[in-house]
């Protein structure tokens, strides 16, 4: 597994309070309980973790952790 996602996986598991196993790719934010404050949160958090801006409708159809990673670094 790669260090960003190593990163990724820390950050999500701090904002979101989950175990570091149910973040995996495939996983939904609905899966993880995740609501709209949490997904802010762990936005600004990986914005602060790899250093990159994301707007806010960039994140339409980011539902999946797969999803989420995928667009953070493509910033990088």
């Amino acid at each position: 597994m790669s260090d960003n996602f190593e990163r990724f996986k820390k950050c999500a598991v701090d904002v979101l309070s989950v175990d570091e196993a149910q973040v995996v790719p495939d996983a939904t934010f609905e899966s993880l309980d995740a609501d709209s404050l949490d997904l802010v949160e762990l936005v600004m958090a990986l914005e602060e973790e790899f250093d990159v801006n994301v707007e806010e409708e960039e994140l339409d159809g980011v539902n999946t952790i797969q999803a989420a990673f995928d667009l953070v670094t493509s910033k990088l």
